[in-house]
């Protein structure tokens, strides 16, 4: 049977991470608060940031979810292979 391989993130891939969305969210909010142009294109970008942060945070949400569904499920899956397998006596007679 393929057993998963249980992968654990460090806490400084976890830092990079956060990091670096900060200072890529920095920059951005920065570059839109200083571009040459008249306030209602700077609200017009500012939103277009939120709205592309947050379809962002919701994909990953969607991703994580998703892995942790099939890791359940292939979880169970093995527990029902090895409960059959543990039940299963092969010297037992056919009758």
């Amino acid at each position: 049977m393929d057993t998963p391989i249980a992968t654990k993130n460090t806490n400084a891939f976890y830092l990079q991470a956060a990091l670096s969305f900060g200072v890529a969210l920095l920059t951005m909010i920065f570059s839109v608060f200083y571009l040459p142009v008249d306030p209602w294109i700077r609200a017009f970008l500012g939103l277009g940031i939120m709205y592309l942060t947050t379809s962002a945070f919701t994909l990953a949400k969607c991703v994580r979810d998703a892995q942790e569904n099939q890791a359940v499920y292939t979880r169970l899956d093995q527990a029902r292979v090895d409960r059959i397998l543990a039940e299963h006596d092969p010297f037992k007679s056919v009758s």
